[in-house]
């Protein structure tokens, strides 16, 4: 007789039940574990975006006395001309910083990943920026810029084109070492065989890097992508340090407009600025501000994941 089979055979209903018992288990004690951050993530962001949504639709000084006005503050909204103004400044500077910071983060990964002397030093040198925070920046460049505008007789403050170029430099200074880190991980998980089979093919560098290295590198660059772009369109204690919104110009309406404002800076001065009765449409360009960053970012996903390959 076999006995091969009369000893396994019981062993597979043993480790059904060991299995079952797991799932069971995991089922039962799951909940101590998440119901804790279910919670937390449920009182710190579901319930104040929700009262936020139905804080737009009306008018208030504080949160316990409200009055419905419906669409009345979005109207509002689209009829300021310092918000629609600070929409295309900020839709500007996002999208000449996302192209700069991600170039030159990419360069400066390129160039590290080739094995040069003291790669690990400089890496660190060029992440310390991010370290800082935007305020510090924002009083550190300020007074550098004045410092060299004032041999031309201007000040940063003064020219809205100077405090567009100073923003970007400060967010380039800035983002540059964190993205260049996630591109340094891209680069260094492209398969060496592939690399090696270029070269043997007699493919260029040029070749190399745009058949080869930036395909393989697109999920880096998707990532780098949206929180370049995201980040742009949040940008907040920069450019409330460094320039506050100055120079102010007036619209042909007669509205004082802030020429290098940009939209979270205007929502927080339409919140807390002289106007007491604004506080819900400051409100509704949160929402809009919300909607209009979530829908780029996600719009910018779905774009750069279709060009990902596979390895």
């Amino acid at each position: 007789m076999d006995n091969t089979s009369t000893i396994s055979t019981p062993s597979a209903p043993k480790k059904k039940r060991y299995k079952n018992s797991y799932k069971t288990t995991m089922r039962k004690w799951c909940w101590l574990f998440l119901g804790p951050v279910l919670i937390a993530f449920i009182i710190g962001f579901v319930w104040p975006f929700i009262w936020g949504i139905y804080l737009s639709l009306c008018k208030f000084r504080v949160v316990s006395e409200t009055e419905l006005v419906g669409f009345e503050n979005y109207i509002k909204v689209f009829k300021d001309a310092g918000f629609m103004h600070a929409f295309w400044y900020t839709a500007l500077f996002a999208v000449v910083s996302l192209v700069l910071i991600n170039i030159l983060a990419f360069m400066v990964a390129l160039a590290l990943t080739r094995g040069i002397k003291g790669s690990n030093l400089f890496r660190t040198v060029f992440f310390m920026p991010n370290l800082i925070g935007g305020i510090v920046l924002g009083y550190i460049w300020s007074m550098i810029f004045d410092g060299i505008l004032s041999n031309f007789g201007t000040s940063i403050l003064l020219d809205s084109k100077y405090g567009f170029w100073g923003l970007i430099i400060l967010m380039c200074w800035q983002q540059i070492g964190y993205m260049m880190i996630i591109y340094i991980a891209g680069l260094q998980n492209i398969p060496d065989d592939m690399l090696e089979a270029a070269k043997i093919d007699g493919a260029t560098s040029v070749q190399t890097l745009f058949k080869i290295t930036i395909p393989n590198v697109m999920p880096s660059i998707t990532i780098c992508m949206f929180l370049s772009l995201t980040n742009g369109f949040k940008l907040f204690d920069q450019n409330l340090a460094l320039t506050g919104g100055q120079p102010i110009t007036m619209s042909p309406d007669g509205t004082i407009v802030k020429s290098t404002e940009m939209l979270a800076l205007n929502i927080y001065t339409t919140f807390y600025g002289s106007n007491s009765g604004a506080q819900g449409t400051a409100q509704a360009k949160a929402v809009i501000f919300f909607i209009l960053v979530a829908g780029l970012g996600l719009a910018q996903l779905a774009i750069t994941r279709k060009k990902e390959v596979q390895q």
